[in-house]
């Protein structure tokens, strides 16, 4: 699994509480100072995900106010940009003269070089947070900064994507290896890249390899999507995408695998997963199979023997008796 720590407030006492998580917090990221009305019993539970250089953190806490100001800049600077996916609840964030708010399902953005203050709403908060260098982000500096303390959606577009990407991250990190870790980080920056991009109205910016894995990983979302489509293939794909069916082909060359082999790896995966699920086990076979794109039970019958060694009946019989 990815290397993760974790920080839960109910497991220091309260008085500590709220100390113990600044220290963390500025340790981690960068010196702050943090005060909240709720500091002498503050709720607080937060994990923190290294992705080589990039790292990832999901938390929930009480109301509270961030600042970094130009003294703890000139005492700690680590020259990074900090993104921020809200959950649940709400937020105000204040650059010099700019301010801008966020909503659930908002982005915001910040600057580990610039005074800052931060305040979330009265309410709970829940958020996913983002902190990567400055110099890994495949944009020029000054393209970058102008994204900065806007307001971008989490609901549509590259900003959903991005959203995506993080909550199934933070989801289930015993899926990936340690080894993963350094590639997240690279997809993940390219995302955030192609959202401060999108945010500028252009991707002229982003290098043609960003771009490229980009358009990747918005055609991989695409396909995750209708996976149950029957009529889903290589061609309706480039279609959607606008692009041609030979550089539609390109774009999978990296993923060691054919676009039609591909979209079968992700049906049979789903339903797999479908036929070990218990609340599922009286669903036919075959039900089963249409549910993702497969028409012909004995085609479908014959990929998934082929990719897991037996046939589907005898897959969920299989996992039925283990899990009893």
């Amino acid at each position: 699994m990815l290397v993760e720590t974790a920080f839960r407030s109910e497991d220091v006492p309260a008085a500590n509480r709220f100390e113990c998580w600044r220290e963390l917090m500025s340790r981690a990221h960068a010196p702050m100072e943090l005060s909240s009305d709720h500091a002498a019993d503050f709720r607080v539970h937060q994990r923190l995900i290294e992705l080589g250089a990039v790292s990832v953190w999901p938390g929930e806490f009480q109301p509270l106010v961030i600042r970094r100001t130009p003294k703890l800049i000139r005492q700690s600077d680590p020259e990074v940009y900090q993104l921020t996916l809200v959950l649940k609840g709400s937020g105000r964030l204040v650059l010099g003269r700019q301010e801008a708010t966020c909503d659930a399902y908002d982005f915001h953005s910040n600057d580990s070089s610039r005074p800052s203050e931060t305040w979330t709403g009265q309410e709970h908060t829940k958020i996913v947070g983002v902190q990567f260098p400055k110099a890994q982000l495949p944009l020029p500096r000054g393209r970058a900064d102008q994204t900065i303390g806007r307001r971008m959606s989490a609901k549509e577009g590259v900003g959903a994507l991005l959203a995506q990407f993080l909550t199934q991250l933070t989801s289930n990190t015993d899926q990936y290896t340690p080894d993963d870790a350094p590639r997240l980080g690279t997809v993940l920056t390219d995302l955030v890249a192609a959202l401060f991009a999108h945010t500028l109205d252009t991707d002229t910016s982003l290098t043609p390899e960003t771009r490229r894995r980009n358009l990747t990983l918005l055609i991989q979302a695409f396909i995750q999507q209708h996976l149950h489509d029957p009529d889903l293939t290589p061609r309706s794909i480039a279609a959607a995408h606008h692009i041609s069916l030979s550089y539609l082909h390109r774009l999978f060359q990296d993923e060691d695998a054919t676009v039609a082999s591909w979209i079968r790896r992700q049906r049979l995966e789903r339903a797999r997963h479908n036929l070990t699920d218990p609340a599922l086990r009286t669903a036919p076979i075959h039900s089963i199979a249409a549910r993702w794109g497969f028409t012909h039970p004995a085609d479908f019958s014959r990929a998934f023997r082929t990719a897991y060694g037996l046939p589907p009946s005898d897959y969920r019989h299989q996992a039925t008796h283990s899990t009893a």
